[in-house]
């Protein structure tokens, strides 16, 4: 193959989703990933039992069918289907009926009770602006945003700590409810912006669900790369890069790496070294632990609404998540943690095997406790406790388990590192320098080099949005270098 006009380094969501935005451009695009699959979080594999499918990392995804770029792209017409359960979302507590998500705001309101008019006020703007909001949110932050008022609208609910909306809400379900989507940012409750997530993950799923792609996360992995290639890129697999000058020589490079990875990549020597210390100031995320387990009829819940979630919370009372995520953060190991479960295989039929039906779920470790194999196998145990609270008879049907501790999930994945899934702590300083301060965030200083990885803005989630910015910036780059005339550069085929 010729040298290419572009070389991407990881085929993630994010690299594919840049490569294709290349390729859509007119450039020659070349992929190379260290795995022998494409997808890196978003894959899917037998990992207990034969034949029963277990996503290795992303499991819901709710950024999926909002992200402006996968809606646009003909990505069904490559293989891709999204299942919705009938319930996004449900918050199991001990001697209540289970607070749930629904995918109609006025149906979520309405089910709180004394709390509906609060949650209507809550989420309701950010449901309802969820469509003009998608290209502001899910982009550099640092730019004039295309629908401003919108984005007011959001930052007046969402820039404050999520423990102040819930002072607003007065019963034990949509105050649990909060606590579940606030706790996905795996941050205190006091931190500023942890109200953000929680009400984008409350709007997309009362607005858009919270769907699976069939047959697993890697199937929309899968539907990406082959629209790639039916754009003229390729993908070549069970490649890992070591030294960015192993690469061919082609102008534009683009890396779906962790800033720690691309320093050793690049060479620090070869950085300037105020580059070298903003990226070695990036703060990662907490680790995690992640279960996978083979469930003989599937969960056996209590609470009849359960078993029509496709996603589940687990920690009871905005109290007790609060209180789990504050160990966590001070480097504790929670008694009773937050424990998120996905369990696609209950409407995938594709992912069963008989009567066995694949169940994940993870909870949050203190990032000081990510190389401490007692304190994986402590918590795996007390995910497994939750469960059991929540659904009796559960450890009776377990047929096989996987624990997946953050080296595990390293080993399989580098960016996984430490078990950090959000590629560094979605603080409110991170969210607007990721993973620095600069104009165009996801530039090196590297020429036609950038970084387009959940270490980039939009941050983490499902989206493909960091890959496609990061191919944005990477083209006006090289159009102006075309434009210049520089010495070896090429015209580009005309845009598809």
């Amino acid at each position: 193959m010729s040298t290419p006009d572009a070389v991407v380094v990881g085929a993630g969501p994010n690299g594919l989703a840049a490569a294709i935005t290349l390729a859509r451009a007119g450039r020659s695009v070349h992929v190379l990933e260290r795995a022998d699959a494409v997808g890196g979080a978003a894959r899917t594999a037998e990992t207990t039992l034969p034949g029963l499918r277990h996503d290795l990392g992303s499991a819901v995804h709710p950024f999926g069918v909002t992200s402006p770029a996968f809606t646009a792209w003909p990505l069904a017409a490559h293989g891709l289907r999204w299942l919705h359960p009938p319930t996004p979302l449900a918050h199991p507590l001990d001697d209540a009926p289970a607070a749930t998500l629904a995918a109609d705001l006025d149906a979520t309101a309405d089910a709180l009770g004394a709390d509906a008019d609060a949650w209507r006020f809550l989420t309701g703007p950010a449901t309802r602006d969820l469509g003009r909001l998608a290209p502001d949110v899910l982009g550099p932050l640092l730019r004039w945003p295309a629908s401003p008022v919108a984005l007011a609208r959001f930052g007046v609910r969402g820039l404050p700590p999520a423990a102040w909306p819930a002072r607003a809400l007065r019963t034990d379900a949509a105050r649990a409810l909060w606590a579940g989507l606030a706790a996905h940012a795996a941050l205190p409750f006091g931190a500023p912006a942890t109200s953000a997530p929680a009400l984008l993950l409350a709007a997309m799923g009362q607005r858009v669900g919270w769907p699976f792609p069939r047959g697993g996360a890697g199937a929309l992995a899968d539907a990406l790369a082959a629209y790639l290639t039916s754009l003229g890129g390729r993908v070549t697999t069970g490649v890992e890069v070591r030294d960015l000058r192993d690469l061919p020589p082609a102008p534009v490079r683009l890396l779906d790496v962790t800033p720690a990875t691309f320093l050793r990549l690049a060479g620090p020597e070869r950085l300037p070294a105020g580059y070298v210390r903003a990226l070695r100031r990036y703060r990662p995320g907490e680790g995690v632990v992640k279960l996978d387990l083979a469930v003989e009829g599937g969960v056996p819940w209590s609470d009849p609404a359960v078993h029509a979630a496709g996603t589940v919370h687990l920690g009871g009372r905005f109290e007790a998540i609060r209180t789990a995520e504050a160990d966590v953060a001070a480097g504790r190991l929670p008694a009773e943690p937050y424990v998120l479960v996905a369990q696609a295989g209950r409407f995938d039929a594709s992912r069963r095997a008989g009567d066995l039906e694949p169940v994940w779920a993870y909870a949050h470790l203190p990032r000081r406790r990510v190389g401490d194999g007692a304190a994986v196998r402590t918590l795996a145990a007390r995910i497994v406790e939750q469960l059991e609270r929540a659904a009796p008879g559960l450890r009776a049907r377990v047929r096989a388990e996987r624990t997946w501790g953050p080296v595990d999930l390293a080993a399989d994945n580098p960016n996984l590192v430490g078990g950090d899934v959000a590629n560094g702590a979605p603080t409110l300083r991170q969210l607007v320098v990721r993973p620095n301060l600069a104009r165009v965030p996801y530039a090196t200083p590297l020429p036609g080099t950038y970084l387009c990885s959940a270490a980039t803005p939009p941050g983490p989630g499902v989206h493909g949005m960091a890959g496609v910015r990061a191919a944005e910036a990477a083209l006006r780059w090289d159009s102006a270098r075309t434009a210049s005339g520089a010495p070896g550069t090429r015209a580009a085929r005309p845009p598809r």
